[in-house]
């Protein structure tokens, strides 16, 4: 009997453990359950996204909804030192935050968020974001029907070399009547008695309101609304594909162009944050445009990218999220009016909020930085250095898209003989190491040219697109700019300003610039950087 002890401890052993297993298994069951209501509830968009390039994941061909699913294939937000919260308080009118950040606090509803159990938690929902200070809308919407052959434009994503002399008009967007739609149950506008066809989802006043043309000549977001349908019946509203993770939808112009392209950039990322996606959404592109090298940082910064032409049939999105144009952000409309905001960090604005003051493109370059896993937590310059890098961004000559020659026009055009003159004075330069980076930015990978410019303690160039790098540069970088007298535009001093870097600026009386001149320049700098 000298065993029973034992086993009758066992016994009791196997007994507790197969109790605290079912408890365990109950605890688990309740708390999936609990996430799951809550999830369904509150944010019905976690499962799929049909992805054009290298992610891919399977994809619900279905006309009803899928089971929600809990695989996600959205990339994380990245920790950023410079992050502020993008729920404060409502800004004020013509603040930095409402020029760079939140400003879009007034909220205009067109069909209302139901409830997942409610009786029409079938229906669409759709409202748009409005910024008093900018004048314009973050637009977004649930379950939004989009019938890619109702858009007329060209396909997009060639190869430049296949589509030379495609016309810029063949690659916008025309939309027909129901190009996108929005399925309701007995709320939003009236369908007159007796009429059959859908109705227009928005009306003109409401356009006017919150999505106005301004200046710009097409306004390819008003007219995508201006298309959007209200339909009732299901016939109307059958979706081949159903997109279940937020995705940005919007529409590039000057796609090959460096600072227009971070202008969508940052309107793309601005929409993200507004409309509080928990993770970084795919990116569908409503225009018709060429592959360009630009793509790259398309798909680092977000979870993927695809043509909207790329889609067989009519698809609908769980949470669509319409950007504004790159012509509405600050970055553009600070070119024509005066936008006082200096830069500033972060935890200086936390601790002494300022309306004067933004951490926003802090934020938005150590954003770029991230998405190309460079590590944004621990700034490579901290004190004074023996060695400097000095970062000469060059214009050289690339086929930009299928309406481009070849030839860059030239901004500096000795810029050669610039460039040699200070690679023979920084070898010479006893006071410190200065290592001259020639910056050809034209022919680098993004990741490369990102890199170049964290690295550099001085940033010169001649007035270019490539100097809206510097939106990612360090905060004590010193920009110098080379401005002919034919460019004498803001675009860079603004980005400086608004970053908080020390800027510089040489105004020729010409295209050509005395060597002597830029390098006497650079050695005034570096010696105030103590070199």
């Amino acid at each position: 009997m000298a065993g029973t002890p034992k086993s009758h401890h066992h016994h009791l052993t196997r007994k507790l453990l197969t109790k605290k297993t079912t408890i365990s298994l109950l605890l688990i069951f309740l708390f999936n359950f609990i996430f799951f209501t809550y999830y369904s509830h509150h944010y019905p968009s976690l499962s799929s996204f049909n992805l054009h390039r290298n992610r891919r994941l399977h994809v619900t061909h279905s006309l009803e909804p899928p089971q929600l699913s809990f695989a996600s294939a959205s990339k994380p937000w990245p920790i950023l030192p410079s992050y502020l919260p993008w729920t404060t308080p409502s800004p004020f009118l013509s603040s930095c935050e409402g020029f760079f950040g939140n400003g879009f606090n007034k909220t205009s509803t067109i069909l209302p968020r139901a409830s997942s159990f409610a009786a029409n938690g079938n229906s669409s929902w759709f409202r748009c974001h409005f910024s008093g200070t900018l004048r314009s809308s973050i637009c977004e919407g649930g379950r939004v029907m989009m019938d890619p052959s109702k858009i007329r434009m060209s396909i997009g994503g060639e190869r430049i070399e296949e589509v030379i002399g495609r016309s810029d008009e063949e690659e916008l967007p025309v939309f027909e009547d129901g190009a996108f739609r929005l399925r309701r149950n007995g709320v939003g506008r009236k369908r007159p008695v007796g009429k059959k066809q859908p109705v227009k989802a928005v009306s003109k006043k409401f356009l006017d309101e919150n999505v106005d043309e301004g200046e710009i000549m097409k306004h390819t977001m008003r007219e995508l609304f201006q298309s959007m349908e209200l339909v009732e019946d299901d016939a109307d509203f059958q979706c081949s594909e159903w997109i279940e993770e937020p995705t940005l939808l919007l529409t590039r112009f000057e796609y090959a162009n460096v600072f227009h392209t971070y202008t969508d950039w940052y309107s793309a990322y601005v929409s993200s944050r507004v409309t509080g996606l928990p993770t970084r959404p795919h990116v569908v592109f409503v225009d018709g445009h060429s592959k360009t090298q630009l793509e790259e940082t398309w798909e680092a910064l977000f979870s993927s990218i695809r043509f909207a032409k790329n889609f067989t049939g009519p698809v609908c999105f769980r949470h669509a999220v319409f950007v504004p144009l790159g012509y509405e952000t600050a970055w553009f409309k600070g070119l024509s009016q005066h936008i006082d905001c200096r830069g500033a960090s972060a935890k200086t604005l936390w601790a002494n909020p300022d309306d004067r003051k933004t951490a926003r493109l802090s934020e938005f370059g150590e954003m770029i930085k991230a998405a190309f896993d460079f590590p944004v937590d621990s700034p490579k310059r901290l004190k004074p250095s023996s060695e400097h890098n000095v970062l000469f961004v060059r214009r050289e000559d690339y086929v930009a898209h299928p309406r481009h020659g070849g030839k860059v026009e030239s901004r500096l055009s000795n810029e050669q003989e610039v460039f040699d003159s200070l690679k023979a004075w920084a070898s010479n330069y006893s006071q410190c190491s200065v290592n001259l980076i020639n910056g050809l930015f034209g022919h680098m990978p993004m990741r490369e040219q990102v890199r170049a410019i964290e690295d550099a303690s001085v940033i010169i160039g001649a007035h270019g697109a490539g100097l809206t790098h510097v939106v990612s540069a360090l905060p004590e970088t010193v920009i110098l700019e080379i401005i002919s007298s034919q460019f004498r535009r803001p675009h860079f001093q603004l980005i400086s300003q608004w970053k908080g870097l020390n800027y510089h600026a040489i105004n020729l009386s010409g295209s050509s610039a005395n060597p002597a001149k830029v390098v006497e320049r650079l050695k005034r700098i570096m010696k105030s950087i103590g070199c």
